[in-house]
């Protein structure tokens, strides 16, 4: 059964190619198990997220002919009126968003560095000159542990006092209050929430191609030349979820435009770790061994949600497929068997970009390029793997990401296999290329195995290529290349390694002296010079990445 659909159809047609439906909620009606619905070239603009049940399973959803097919959660922003500074301005009503893309360019929150001295209080914080800022502003705390990034909503600035949004602000003076201490104990330890690094959302703040949105009303200042014909503020969360439905395919469709509006409420976005943040509740001390420091951690962490959502489901493939322009992750999926992402393209995302949780089994990433993630949100990963079986990211290349490249957590049991990984860790530190943490299988054979990945250009301080941490057990690295890193491996962490092997690798710098715990093998120092004609590691550079 073949169906298609055309932003300029009409829904009270056959749904043939000559007289196609207008909306994609209409062909799902209407088809019946194991129809392939064609979407003709343009932009479908949803208002409400395409929620996928049992009753969908069997589906292709596939642009037609290679045209270039658009699923949007956006709206064009409209009504433009030009002030002063040149200064456009424009009415949101009901519009909530915390993104805006002029002519597809993501165009930046204002905001502006906060360097002047300030106290904190019980309400928020006491600057010694008053400032006319105005609008829906946030404090953003970079770097408040060095793997984290927070917000906190700003109820009011009157002259010189900040007044905090509650119970983000006390939630904050609680999470952030030991900072480790890297030169021993005692050592530079502060409250975390005294020093916020920047404050966003004020038209006070606007530079050129910069957005501020105030009681309603959108403020733009355009960039020279630009025009305000293609406006788009993204509006829906959720663009597409799916729960307990099998045999589902995207093929060659963009998925674009959402936002995430957690971070502007009272309880803001209080980052932990990864996709991680605070959401009250119980709050841990972890002390680390020989006096390294202290940090206060979420007993229960939320994460943040993917705008592509799937639970429970099976044999779901995006092939082919672009995700672009989203607000939290990129793609979730948690449970199921046999989910597919191939030959795809994942960028522009202000969170992270694909999270495998929740016991899924026999997950693939393979042959996708992720690119430009954690935008808004830089602790987040482009690659989270949590607690799944026989998972298997392959063949991907992964670059400019502002933390972790790829993240394996407890269980992941994963293949990680000749990816090409650079240019991460490009602004938070304490992190790697290649991320594991916790415990990964019950042996060698079914724990973590990273092999013939190419990691490189993680250059930022205190930072690793290949990063086994926090007790990482039964991992086995093994023939990779790790080249121009700020540190290629590290051995020594809290708490210790177990049953892990570095196994025949290449790297351009010694890791140094590894624990009995920590099996190391063939491993080769090369210097630059000798990177560029050694075959060995041509051959894994080579094989690495997407085919």
């Amino acid at each position: 059964m073949m169906l298609f659909v055309d932003p300029a159809g009409d829904d009270s047609a056959p749904g043939t190619i000559d007289q196609p439906f207008a909306t994609v909620d209409r062909a799902r009606a209407a088809a019946q198990p194991g129809a392939v619905i064609n979407l003709r070239a343009g932009t479908y603009r949803l208002t409400r997220p395409m929620m996928l049940s049992e009753a969908d399973s069997g589906l292709v959803f596939q642009a037609y002919d290679g045209e270039r097919v658009v699923l949007s959660g956006g709206q064009v922003v409209t009504g433009w009126s030009r002030g002063e500074g040149g200064v456009w301005t424009a009415p949101l009503p009901g519009l909530a968003t915390r993104q805006l893309f002029v002519s597809g360019r993501r165009a930046a929150r204002a905001s502006r560095a906060l360097d002047e001295p300030m106290t904190r209080t019980a309400t928020g914080y006491d600057m010694t000159e008053p400032q006319p800022w105005h609008g829906q502003m946030e404090l953003v705390y970079q770097g408040v542990y060095p793997w984290s990034h927070a917000r906190c909503p700003v109820v009011s600035v009157d002259a010189a006092t900040i007044t905090m949004a509650q119970p983000a602000f006390e939630w904050a003076t609680k999470l952030y209050q030991s900072m480790i201490s890297w030169e021993g104990p005692g050592a530079g330890e502060t409250n975390g929430a005294d020093n916020p690094t920047s404050i966003e959302n004020s038209p006070a703040f606007l530079t050129e191609g910069t957005f501020a949105v105030a009681d309603g009303i959108l403020h733009y200042l355009p960039q020279p030349g630009e025009t305000l014909g293609d406006v788009v503020a993204p509006v829906l969360e959720t663009l597409v979820q799916g729960d307990n439905v099998r045999d589902i395919v995207f093929r060659g469709i963009t998925f674009a435009d959402t936002t995430w509006l957690r971070p502007s409420t009272p309880e803001g976005f209080l980052h932990y770790h990864g996709n991680g943040y605070y959401d009250g509740g119980e709050i841990m001390t972890v002390t680390f061994a020989d006096g390294a420091g202290r940090v206060e951690v979420p007993a229960n962490a939320a994460t943040m949600p993917g705008a592509l959502r799937f639970t429970g489901c099976s044999r779901v493939t995006f092939d082919h497929c672009e995700l672009t322009r989203l607000g939290g992750v990129a793609l979730e999926i948690h449970g199921g068997t046999g989910n597919t992402v191939r030959d795809s393209s994942i960028s522009v995302i202000a969170g992270g970009g694909v999270v495998l949780g929740g016991d899924a089994r026999d997950s693939r990433i393979e042959n996708t390029h992720i690119h430009h993630i954690g935008l808004d949100y830089h602790g987040s990963p482009a690659v989270v793997v949590s607690s799944t079986q026989r998972t298997v990211i392959a063949h991907n290349e992964i670059n400019d990401v502002p933390h972790a490249g790829i993240v394996l957590y407890d269980g992941s049991s994963a293949q990680v296999l000749n990816n090409l990984v650079n240019d991460t860790m490009q602004v938070l530190a304490d992190g790697g290329g290649i991320y594991i943490a916790g415990t990964q299988g019950t042996s060698h054979a079914d724990g973590a195995l990273i092999r013939g990945n190419v990691v490189r250009d993680t250059v930022t301080p205190y930072n690793y290529a290949l990063y086994t941490d926090y007790g990482a057990a039964w991992v086995t690295v093994q023939g990779n290349v790790i080249h121009r890193n700020d540190n290629p491996a590290v051995f020594e962490v809290s708490p210790p390694l177990d049953h892990v092997a570095f196994i025949g690798n290449f790297w351009d710098a010694d890791p140094g002296h590894a624990p009995e715990s920590v099996t190391l093998a063939e491993n080769t120092v090369l210097s630059d010079d000798a990177f560029a004609t050694n075959p060995a590691v041509a051959a894994i550079v080579s094989a690495a990445g997407r085919r």
